[in-house]
């Protein structure tokens, strides 16, 4: 009795599971097809700016200057995002010397003309912490003496192009609405009821909680040993594109990092320090854009959107080296913290384009200019 007993919830729990298992596949199958009909080509090659965007950028500003004083230290206030740097480095960005003439804009217009630039490389956390904590990655990369009209009619004295991006290819946000109802969630301390704004399923942002867990990635074994991207889209000449750094270990002498203590709060820091100022290795990286095809789905408003390389491949426009340097001094630590980057700085050859860049104009510069006066007064 006992062993048909058995038998029977054997077979009771097997049917169970496989049905369960059948569901789950339609579930899966369903939510596929429903994503690709909802993600398809065409797209606008044009921005679509949505009415009240200019009121949500005054509150995600208002958002982010709460999140610096929150994390201020006693004796500076902080980035409201990448605050801790590995550090500022110099680097030479080389625009190829046989780039191709429909790639030949903006600062890649001239090849082989050999840019000197600022690279900073961060964790992409407001609050300075552990670097073996998952997190995202930054690297801002400034060339310097750039001739041309700054986009910004502020920054008339500054000849320079920013390219500023992150270690991930796509974003947690859509667009400006869902950006803010995500920043000021996460500002009150609520990091995952920030893609679940309300009872109503379809206001959760599952999707985009995945990309959140996805950006957070562990660390590499240093901050060169990691692609970034730019996220959202720029203007390239009359078309549109993504950046993407890509290391080049190719066209770099051969080199072992040793190992690196994980446990240390700074090991990142301390591995670029090994590479660049112990051992005396230049880095190398490639610096690629992805054209937009608009007959793909490509969007330019929508930053969580991964625009996938089988769709438009990536082209190599320009080589960046890291030569050796002694870059971990308290002064030059001081430079890199003042230092600021934005993809506004820049020309209008590229152009940030979309609902975030468009964010990240006013909020950059809001932040920035708090962030600066609050320090001048220490």
């Amino acid at each position: 009795m006992l062993a048909r007993f058995w038998l029977w919830l054997g077979r009771l729990l097997g049917k169970t599971l496989l049905i369960l298992l059948c569901i789950g596949l339609l579930g899966w199958a369903l939510v596929t097809a429903w994503y690709a009909w909802q993600h398809r080509g065409p797209v606008s090659a044009l921005e679509q700016i949505p009415d009240g965007e200019a009121a949500m950028t005054r509150d995600v500003i208002q958002t982010a200057v709460r999140i610096v004083d929150q994390h201020r230290e006693s004796t500076r206030y902080l980035r409201d995002a990448h605050a801790k740097a590995h550090g500022c480095v110099k680097a030479e960005v080389q625009v190829l010397p046989e780039l191709a003439q429909d790639l030949r804009r903006g600062v890649f217009s001239e090849p082989g003309k050999r840019w000197q630039a600022t690279m900073r490389l961060s964790n992409g956390n407001a609050y300075p912490q552990f670097d073996n904590i998952r997190d995202a990655r930054g690297m801002a990369i400034k060339l310097l003496d750039v001739p041309g009209k700054p986009l910004l009619g502020d920054r008339q004295g500054q000849h320079e192009q920013d390219f500023v991006m992150f270690s991930h290819p796509n974003f947690f946000v859509s667009d400006v609405a869902e950006y803010r109802q995500n920043v000021a969630a996460q500002a009150d301390g609520k990091k995952v009821m920030a893609f679940f704004p309300g009872w109503d399923p379809r206001t959760w942002q599952v999707r985009h909680l995945f990309i959140a867990l996805a950006t957070l990635s562990p660390p590499p074994e240093s901050p060169t040993r990691t692609t970034y991207f730019s996220v959202s889209p720029y203007k390239f000449g009359e078309a549109n594109a993504k950046f993407r750094v890509m290391p080049d270990s190719d066209s770099c002498p051969a080199y072992t990092l040793p190992k690196q203590n994980q446990d240390l709060p700074n090991f990142l820091r301390n591995a670029l320090t090994q590479q660049l100022s112990t051992d005396r290795v230049p880095v190398c990286f490639v610096l690629q854009i992805q054209r937009q095809d608009a007959n793909r789905f490509m969007p330019i408003e929508d930053t969580s959107i991964e625009w996938r390389e089988q769709d438009a491949p990536f082209e190599t426009v320009a080589r960046i080296t890291l030569p050796p340097q002694d870059f971990d001094t308290p002064a030059q630590n001081l430079q890199c913290d003042n230092l600021s980057f934005n993809p506004w700085f820049g020309l209008e050859a590229h152009r940030p384009i979309g609902g975030i860049n468009r964010l990240r104009k006013a909020v950059y510069e809001a932040v920035s200019d708090y962030r600066h006066s609050r320090n001048a007064e220490q």
